[in-house]
């Protein structure tokens, strides 16, 4: 069936919008502030066979969205191994080998039914905020395999047939220091399903599931056409590039994540080959883990691409098991975001080389995972996690954002009210941090620096999972470096520093002790010779660099 484009236009919006709202009713709903308030989550609707997706919501996750198709594939396998599948059934898991990021993401995937046959599936992913393990919180920094990060799920039945399965639902909160939380959240992306569900059956009854189909099919042949044209435009050759971890968190030595790309014929090859292998600490991703972050990367550097499957059939994919970034079970992943920030980066650099008007510098590159937790008066547990912003590179037109997100995402920093109000903790400190952006004709955006200080009457533990603290944001075209990322707590010897850099387990803080956590600036773009006196006046004016950095990298004295 052929759409006219008003008509796929009028339908692209209906379903995307039913993807917006899915994720809007999580958001309001939601008990943990991570997805309530920081968005970690998605939503959308992958095809009945292949679970490729086929519309994504405006507002969710962008890393979730290669990924959830995997996540999809499972379920189907899953079905197809024997497990069945009816009106009514919703699958849960968290495995991050099956669908790819890490044990605090669970997924919810529920097939849509028409006239006795499978229409196609919905999906919901949201960051639960604890599932069990060594660590509360579950960044596990010192995890050796995935056992010591939390309780692992393959996809399994929560409801059959519309009957929520009260075992499945027993499990889960036995293996959850905030079950309470937890229940909130999946309570959260089953309204989600419901009203996903109600709205695509409402669109198929005005338009009638031929139409429906046919559109899905129209937008994924637009996207592979628009990402084939973006690919042609390119200049064919091979440009390789690479960017490195602090280490694992286990063993401290650092970590390559190398890229060949290759653009010829209106293809685009990208060859991870060169990467380490898979290490032993938490920082190693799954093969649909890389892929999604491809798919981030590519997104962002052709933003008019829509965000569905057919995006990524111009791209072929050479990402060897071995390899950190294909790794299975039982190796340790809770810090997967560390890792698919650098393979972002490298993808980046690499089109920065075929296209050097292109370029942008490096993004601060970690969202600095800290895990807060401890007692209450009652006996009862609290987990408190939370990520955090930096700077953003300069680029070719202007100077980098400041206390920005990382492009792994849209999500939004956790705000400090809501945090305090959630648990027993004060930020004692949220400000920029002077000289931590690159130096360049377009400046790097500045980081944060952020104190917290301990109110439980008892011990409140605490673990980071972070990187850049050895291996600074780059700078391209002249540019400098971003800062390097800094964590300090204290105890009753003074203030104390990770033995590895970025990342601790083990910290112990008493009631009024604090830590501190200065995360990095992005990197320069162009010569900061030629940055305009006035800009350079206006950063100090502001705060932005000191009149040491004026002097020393733009020769300027007030």
């Amino acid at each position: 069936m052929s759409l006219d484009a008003v008509t796929l236009a009028v339908l692209k919006g209906r379903l995307e919008q039913i993807a917006d709202e899915m994720d809007a009713t999580l958001y309001r709903s939601a008990f943990n502030p991570i997805i309530a308030e920081a968005r970690d989550a998605c939503h959308g609707l992958y095809h009945a066979e292949s679970g490729a997706t086929l519309v994504q919501g405006t507002k969710g996750l962008p890393i979730f969205v290669g990924a959830m198709s995997f996540a999809v594939q499972a379920v189907i396998r899953r079905v197809q191994a024997g497990a069945g599948l009816e009106p009514g059934d919703t699958f849960i898991f968290n495995d991050p080998y099956e669908g790819g990021t890490h044990l605090n993401d669970f997924r919810l995937v529920r097939p849509v039914f028409r006239s006795g046959k499978l229409f196609c599936w919905l999906a919901s992913v949201g960051h639960w905020l604890d599932i069990g393990g060594n660590v509360p919180g579950n960044y596990n920094p010192r995890a050796t395999e995935s056992h010591q990060e939390g309780v692992r799920f393959p996809p399994v039945k929560l409801m059959r047939a519309g009957v929520m399965q009260q075992d499945i639902l027993d499990i889960l909160a036995a293996n959850s220091r905030v079950p309470q939380s937890n229940w909130g959240d999946l309570n959260g992306q089953l309204n989600a399903l419901d009203l996903g569900e109600r709205r695509l059956l409402e669109l198929l009854d005005d338009t009638g599931d031929a139409v429906v189909d046919a559109a899905f099919g129209a937008l994924a042949d637009r996207a592979a056409a628009l990402m084939q044209a973006e690919v042609e435009a390119l200049p064919d050759g091979h440009y390789a590039f690479e960017d490195y971890l602090d280490n694992d968190g286990v063993v401290d030595e650092r970590l390559v994540i190398a890229l060949d790309m290759t653009v010829q014929g209106g293809r685009m090859t990208l060859d991870f080959s060169r990467s380490s292998g898979a290490c032993l600490g938490p920082i190693n991703i799954s093969y649909a883990t890389s892929v999604a972050a491809c798919y981030v990367a590519l997104k962002h550097a052709f933003p008019d691409v829509p965000a569905n499957a057919g995006v990524l059939r111009p791209i072929d994919f050479v990402i060897p098991e071995s390899s950190l970034l294909a790794v299975g079970p039982p190796r340790p992943v809770a810090g997967y975001t560390e890792t698919i920030l650098r393979l972002i980066g490298v993808i980046f650099g690499a089109l920065g080389k075929a296209v050097p008007e292109r370029a942008t510098a490096a993004p601060f590159g970690t969202i600095n995972a800290l895990s807060l937790s401890g007692q209450k008066q009652d006996g009862t547990r609290w987990v408190m996690f939370s990520f955090f912003g930096g700077g953003l590179g300069g680029n070719p037109e202007s100077d980098g954002l400041h206390h920005a997100n990382n492009p792994i995402s849209t999500a939004t920093i956790p705000p400090a009210e809501i945090m305090e109000a959630a648990y027993p903790v004060m930020f004692t400190q949220w400000a920029l941090r002077p000289d931590s952006g690159g130096a360049g004709l377009h400046r790097g955006g500045v980081g944060a620096v952020y104190e917290i200080e301990a109110l439980s009457p008892g011990t409140t533990e605490v673990a980071l999972l972070g990187e850049r603290g050895r291996y600074a944001p780059f700078g391209v075209a002249g540019g400098g470096e971003g800062a390097l990322n800094r964590f300090a707590w204290q105890d009753g010897e003074g203030w104390q520093t990770p033995p590895m850099a970025s990342k601790i387990v083990g910290v112990k803080l008493q009631r009024g002790q604090r830590l501190r956590l200065e995360s990095p600036g992005g990197g320069g773009w162009g010569d900061p010779a030629q940055r305009n006196k006035e800009a350079v006046a206006r950063d100090l004016r502001l705060g932005f660099i000191t009149p040491e950095v004026a002097k020393r990298e733009y020769g300027y004295e007030a």
